[in-house]
């Protein structure tokens, strides 16, 4: 599957592509891809390492824009959906990445990419998932936050889009949910900061 690869030799890292998963073989319905918009926004308020792991890539839409503003970009999916490498996430025990995470992660596994990407980062180094604002939520999580408190939170104040299997224009709507950037640094125990992105104009 071949149609979205867009790499070249002078690429440091493979981009590939799908941005949802599950404990045996995803559905394609599992797939939601991340309107590029989110991704323009978080770099806009946040500075990342050079080298990025996209780490849920569906078809590249958040690898594509972090190549295109400069970084190094390592993406992988446990599906192919004809870009880059195949690799599952959370069922491997062979790398520690030298750089920061950004992602947007199947939902209902969320919290195990969270701990995935702590896990295998160096300390001082950051992870972004794009989440629902409900993940801030439940019983299991607050616990994990009372030791690992993002760093920041960022609100979408204009909702952003996120399209079941990458088809845009047929979710070419606002997305019925709030979605935020969380942001963590290993190893950061302070009080988490709330901000806003993707403002309306006044």
């Amino acid at each position: 599957m071949n149609k979205d690869w867009k790499g070249n030799k002078r690429s440091v890292f493979v981009t590939l592509g799908s941005s949802a998963h599950s404990k045996g073989i995803r559905e394609s319905k599992d797939y939601y891809a991340t309107e590029p918009k989110a991704v323009e926004e978080l770099i806009k308020v946040e500075i990342f390492n050079k080298n990025i792991w996209e780490c849920a890539c569906g078809e590249g839409h958040i690898s594509k824009v972090l190549m295109k503003h400069g970084f190094n970009v390592w993406s992988t999916d446990l599906v192919d959906r004809g870009f880059g490498e195949v690799k599952d996430f959370l069922f491997f025990n062979d790398t520690k990445w030298n750089g920061d995470i950004i992602t947007n992660p199947p939902y209902s596994l969320a919290l195990d990419f969270v701990k995935k990407a702590l896990e295998v980062i160096p300390e001082g180094n950051k992870t972004a998932f794009l989440l629902r604002i409900q993940f801030l939520e439940g019983k299991e999580r607050y616990n994990f936050f009372k030791n690992n408190p993002p760093y920041r939170v960022y609100v979408a104040s204009e909702r952003l889009n996120c399209a079941i299997n990458g088809d845009f224009e047929k979710y070419s709507k606002a997305s019925a949910s709030c979605y935020a950037w969380f942001v963590w640094i290993k190893g950061y125990k302070g009080d988490t900061t709330i901000q806003w992105i993707n403002k309306p104009s006044l």
